[in-house]
């Protein structure tokens, strides 16, 4: 295996915490949490950026993984609960509270998959597949997040 496959399963799992046999998806929606905070303390457009620049990556090394391993949508493939977590928490006010009701929204939204999240992840291949059903699971997310927020202050 050459260094861009060993570079691309790395990411790709997380620093190797999806091989990790119980709930990769749960580890790698915590390992979101940290850059999520670090986005927080960003201009708004600029963490935007990031996240577009996250899930460009996610794309790419999903992708890549994929391949190196020959099989769809692996489970050790965590680079999209990382990418769903920050999204989730985008431009949200940071505190315990909103970072748990986050991750819980976003971990059972990325479990169940309601419409239309199931078609986005049956109609894309590869790593666009793999990323952007979890994409479209944060940004449900999100916005149940900010109304709640609206709804409690």
């Amino acid at each position: 295996m050459i260094f861009r496959h060993h570079a691309a399963l790395f990411l790709a799992t997380g620093c190797y915490v999806g091989r990790f046999p119980v709930a990769p998806g749960t580890l790698g929606s915590l390992m979101g949490l940290p850059i999520a905070y670090a986005l927080a303390q960003m201009h708004w457009s600029a963490a935007v950026l990031v996240c577009l620049g996250l899930v460009g990556t996610a794309v790419w090394v999903a992708e890549a993984a994929e391949h190196e391993l020959a099989c769809k949508d692996p489970g050790c493939i965590i680079i999209d609960e990382i990418a769903g977590m920050t999204i989730t928490l985008l431009a949200i006010p940071m505190s315990t509270g909103t970072c748990v009701a986050g991750f819980i929204l976003f971990r059972i939204l990325d479990i169940c998959k309601p419409p239309p999240i199931r078609q986005i992840e049956c109609r894309l291949a590869g790593g666009w597949g793999i990323v952007m059903d979890d994409v479209a699971a944060a940004v449900m997310a999100n916005i149940a997040l900010r109304i709640g927020l609206y709804l409690i202050y």
